[in-house]
């Protein structure tokens, strides 16, 4: 391929996300934080958890933020907050991660799978509306890929079905929605509850496992704050049933001298984004990622759509190139062996099975480099001509 002018140790360095590159750029903060934690020997609730906290509550405009070991616990402890009982419904979309399922699963309660938007790949408001019963209590948008659901829609669906709702806003940390009336809220932030991630691999992500719920709600702060706690009001004193869910001092650490740099890290996606749009528009056989006028995108995932009887054959062509590219996700929740028999469907999830048979995303994180992307561009022209 007689463009691909990327130097060798440039295009060696290609990988769907470059926790290393982004460490060394503040590696003098990181270490610095790290040694004060081990300095005070703080492992557990040290004083770096509510400062952190606080500066996420800050940041993200909530009344609340609660730090619990992972995302997936916070959508447990979300769920758990709310007094579900066993066999109530609860309406999340068919196309996303399988956390949101297993932890309703877990809890005894239904997941009701519903289709997705085919152009934002967020659970569709119609199939919400079309999903409730007498028995629907909540409903869960994922924001998927760094984009956020039609909260405006979905809210006031629920508002007129009296549902609650949890947002999952792993992917999507510092997403914002615009209302109609030019009112905004930040991904998590406009639900009952909101839930989120620092995985390494997420746009705010730590040197571990971590997660946050956030809410607006005092009372439900304390009630989840006790939930994560064992159920403890105060030491020894267990007034609910809980788990044990916390994060750890260092990473909290680590998490508050990143937190600063998170707008910059946005930006940094979003123009690695528009660089491929920009690149790869003028292919007919692909769709780029469709930015709705209602949120803004921070790009967690940069998701192509490819055609069915081509998307295979691209991954393997980028690989034997040294690009890497996943497939995010290549079965519906609904098609899964544990959860066949667990929740009820709604429709045919026509666009969901579409979705998984077409998507694939590109490397995408913060320290892409131009050559990079015109590289990784440039292949995937010549898969097509």
């Amino acid at each position: 391929m007689g463009g691909n002018t990327v130097q060798e140790q440039d295009l060696a360095t290609i990988q769907m996300v470059d926790l290393h590159g982004q460490y060394l750029k503040i590696k003098a903060n990181i270490d610095r934080a790290i040694q004060a934690c081990i300095d005070t020997t703080a492992f557990i609730k040290g004083p770096q958890v509510s400062y952190f906290e606080n500066q996420l509550a800050d940041f993200l405009n909530v009344g609340h933020v609660v730090s619990c070991a992972n995302g997936t616990d916070a959508l447990q402890l979300a769920l758990m907050a709310l007094n579900l009982q066993p066999g109530d419904e609860i309406i999340i979309p068919a196309f996303t991660y399988i956390a949101v399922a297993e932890v309703i699963a877990l809890l005894r309660l239904t997941p009701v799978l519903v289709d997705v938007d085919a152009r934002t790949f967020n659970i569709s408001p119609e199939q919400i509306e079309r999903a409730i019963t007498s028995r629907t209590k909540l409903v869960v948008p994922v924001h998927l890929f760094g984009q956020c659901a039609d909260m405006e829609r979905i809210l006031s669906i629920c508002n007129q079905y009296q549902l609650h709702v949890i947002e999952d806003a792993a992917q999507a940390i510092g997403a914002m929605v615009t209302f109609a009336d030019g009112t905004s809220g930040m991904a998590g932030t406009m639900g009952d509850f909101g839930t989120t991630s620092f995985f390494p691999s997420k746009n705010l992500g730590c040197f571990g496992d971590g997660g946050a719920i956030l809410t607006q709600d005092s009372e439900r702060a304390g009630q989840v704050k006790m939930l994560a706690n064992h159920g403890q009001s105060r030491k020894y004193h267990h007034e609910l049933v809980g788990i044990n869910s916390r994060l750890d001092s260092l990473q909290a650490a680590i998490l508050s001298e990143k937190l600063p740099y998170l707008l910059a890290y946005t930006q940094a996606r979003q123009q690695a984004a528009a660089q491929y749009d920009d690149r790869l528009s003028a292919i007919d056989a692909i769709e780029i990622p469709h930015r709705s006028k209602y949120s803004t995108h921070v790009f967690h995932q940069y998701t192509l759509k490819v055609p069915p009887d081509q998307r295979n054959g691209l991954k393997d062509y980028l690989q034997q190139k040294g690009i890497p590219s996943m497939v995010y996700y290549p079965i519906p929740v609904s098609s899964q062996k544990a959860y066949e028999k667990l929740g009820r469907v709604v429709g045919d999830l026509a666009i969901t099975h579409e979705l998984c048979q077409r998507v694939l995303s590109l490397p995408m994180h913060t320290e892409l480099s131009e050559q990079q992307i015109d590289y990784i561009t440039e292949t995937i022209t010549d898969y097509f001509q």
